[in-house]
């Protein structure tokens, strides 16, 4: 086992204190909004002083394990992080794998930089993602179905949301939805500004009268337009299904949605990659263009993933993906309890003082602590009183 010490990002969305307390580290006041463990280039986790790729690169076979070794290229295909947003993270998307491999090879052929804030492909990667909410979490995930965005903007008086509600009444499906999205984030100038927000105002004005058809949405879009003045993403946020998770439950990102995460501590699992293509809600680089390129626009509820529980207090939460799975287990007394698993994992502790074991070794580990077992150590193992998170490769 190798001890793991994680990778922070300290951007402007993040907390200065929730990963903080969590860990234990003193990151000196900073807004950390993300601790990375994994062996991704752009943020490489130290595992016994060097990069955990050192340690694969060189025996993939033991380290990965000759089946995921074989179907990943010799990389460890997923990413674990802890993440912790104060304030809404930037409206995206996550591309396919067909779009990342195009796109990286068009910007490489542009002469882009990889560490160029222009840059959208950072890898040849997809991006599908999972959150697990370590505390109330709060998101948007995907369209709503057309109806119900209908009935969202039914009542709003502003010029710009009886365009909207008018498109979805032409075309009470994907196509428009597709076209919404594209009015909305058409290039911005101070017309449209002026007609953001004034639905904002309606949003205001309909709470203030009794009539709201949801106080969460509007409140929340209010909330994005405080924060985002002017920005499209607010508007947009009416047509996207908002979501709450409390602590212990799930939701899958599937490339391709259009969310953003607004508040909460979790734990954050996904493909092995940093492609993010933002529409808005950000001061970072925005491509409202290519989002709108890789974004599905059909309407559906938030997919929640339920745990598959094993008996012995364990609960894998089965991504429809091949490059990860995120499992929980709750872990009491002294005997050893074996951890479901195969390949390359990281360990992560949730809460509680545990002992882990593979392989003939040892480590303790607490709340905010992570390590990495490889696939030869074998099967895990674990003692205490406490919960462990562990993810791996299906």
């Amino acid at each position: 086992m190798l001890r793991l010490s994680g990778a922070f990002k300290d951007y402007a969305w993040g907390s200065t204190s929730a990963i903080s307390d969590f860990t234990g580290i003193d990151f000196g006041g900073k807004q950390v909004a993300e601790l990375w463990f994994g062996a991704h280039d752009r943020a490489q986790t130290l595992a016994g002083g060097r990069p955990l790729s050192e340690h694969i690169s060189a025996d993939p076979a033991g380290i990965l394990g000759k089946d995921v070794a074989a179907r990943f290229d010799e990389h460890l295909p997923f990413l674990l992080k802890i993440i912790a947003p104060e304030q809404p993270l930037s409206l995206q998307v996550h591309p396919g794998k067909e779009l990342a491999e195009a796109g990286f090879q068009a910007e490489e052929e542009a002469g882009i930089p990889l560490n160029s804030p222009r840059r959208n492909y950072r890898d040849r990667n997809h991006k599908p993602e999972m959150i697990f909410a370590l505390t109330s979490f709060e998101a948007f995930a995907g369209f709503r179905a057309p109806r119900r965005a209908m009935e969202v903007l039914d009542n709003l008086n502003a010029p710009l949301a009886r365009e909207l509600l008018e498109i979805l009444r032409a075309h009470p499906g994907y196509r428009g939805l597709r076209a919404a999205a594209r009015k909305l984030l058409a290039p911005l100038d101070e017309e449209r500004r002026l007609q953001i927000e004034a639905v904002i105002t309606a949003c205001q004005d309909r709470l203030d009268r009794g009539t709201s058809p949801s106080l969460r949405v509007d409140r929340q879009a209010l909330a994005l337009a405080r924060t985002y003045p002017g920005d499209p993403g607010a508007v947009l946020s009416l047509l996207l299904n908002p979501v709450t998770l409390q602590a212990g439950e799930a939701l899958f990102i599937p490339t391709g949605a259009v969310h953003a995460y607004v508040s909460g501590l979790g734990i954050e699992i996904m493909s092995s990659s940093d492609n993010v293509l933002r529409a808005g809600l950000t001061p970072k680089h925005i491509d409202a263009g290519e989002a709108l390129r890789c974004m599905d626009f059909h309407g559906a509820p938030p997919v929640r993933i339920a745990p598959e529980m094993n008996g012995r207090g364990t609960g894998i939460y089965y991504a429809p993906v091949d490059d990860f799975e995120l499992s929980v287990s709750k872990i009491a007394g002294g005997e050893w309890i074996p951890i479901p698993g195969r390949g390359p994992r990281i360990l992560l502790g949730v809460s509680g003082e545990l002992e882990v074991g593979a392989g003939g070794s040892t480590e303790a580990i607490h709340r905010g602590q992570a390590v990495f077992v490889a696939d030869s150590e074998g099967v895990m193992r674990a003692r205490g009183n406490g919960t462990l998170a562990q993810a791996g490769v299906p």
